[in-house]
C-alpha cells in the first residue's frame, strides 16, 4: 500500500524534461522540426493529462503513448504511461517503456523508482528491481527526505537479504 502511495506521488510529482526527438533513422532533423515535435509531444501529453482527469484512461494511454513516440525524452510521458499500463497489468510492456525512458533521461529519478517497483512487485524480477532502487537512491541521495530515503533504503536491505 505505501509502495502503491509512493508511486502514485512521484507521478503526481515528476516535472517534465521536454528535449528533442531523435531524429528519425538515415534522415537528419532541423532545430524547427525538433523544435515543432517537442511542441507537439507537448500537446498530447496535455491532451494525455486532461484525458485522464476525465478518467478516460484508455484516451490517455493513446496520447501518452503518441508524446513518447514524438520526444522519447520526455521523462513525464514516459512515467505516467508505464503507470498507465501497469494499471492495466501491461507489466512487462511498462518496464520495456521505462528502460527506454532510462535510456534517453538516465538522471530522472521516478523511472528508475517505478521501473523497480514495477519488477520486483509484479514481475519478481528482483535483481534487477534492485538495481534500479540502488541507482534511485544515488540520484536522489542528496535530495532525499529522511523517511522516504530510510524506506527506499529498507527495501534495498530487504532484496540484498532475499538475494543472498
Amino acid at each position: 500500500m505505501t509502495r502503491n502511495l509512493i508511486l502514485g506521488l512521484f507521478c503526481l510529482i515528476l516535472v517534465g524534461c521536454a528535449a528533442s526527438p531523435p531524429a528519425p533513422s538515415g534522415a537528419e532533423t532541423t532545430p524547427e522540426q525538433e523544435q515543432q515535435a517537442a511542441q507537439e509531444a507537448a500537446r498530447e501529453a496535455e491532451k494525455a493529462s486532461m484525458a485522464l482527469k476525465q478518467g478516460h484512461k484508455d484516451a490517455a494511454l493513446a496520447a501518452y503513448r503518441t508524446a513518447f513516440d514524438l520526444d522519447p525524452k520526455d521523462a513525464v510521458s514516459a512515467n505516467n504511461l508505464a503507470l498507465l499500463l501497469r494499471e492495466k497489468g501491461q507489466f512487462r510492456e511498462a518496464v520495456t517503456l521505462l528502460q527506454k525512458g532510462i535510456e534517453h533521461s538516465p538522471e530522472t529519478a521516478e523511472l528508475h523508482y517505478n521501473l523497480a517497483v514495477i519488477a520486483e512487485l509484479y514481475l519478481l524480477d528482483l535483481e534487477l528491481a534492485l538495481a534500479h532502487y540502488r541507482r534511485y537512491r544515488a540520484l536522489t541521495a542528496e535530495t532525499d527526505q529522511e523517511a522516504e530515503g530510510q524506506l527506499v533504503a529498507g527495501w534495498i536491505a530487504d532484496l540484498e537479504r532475499r538475494l543472498d
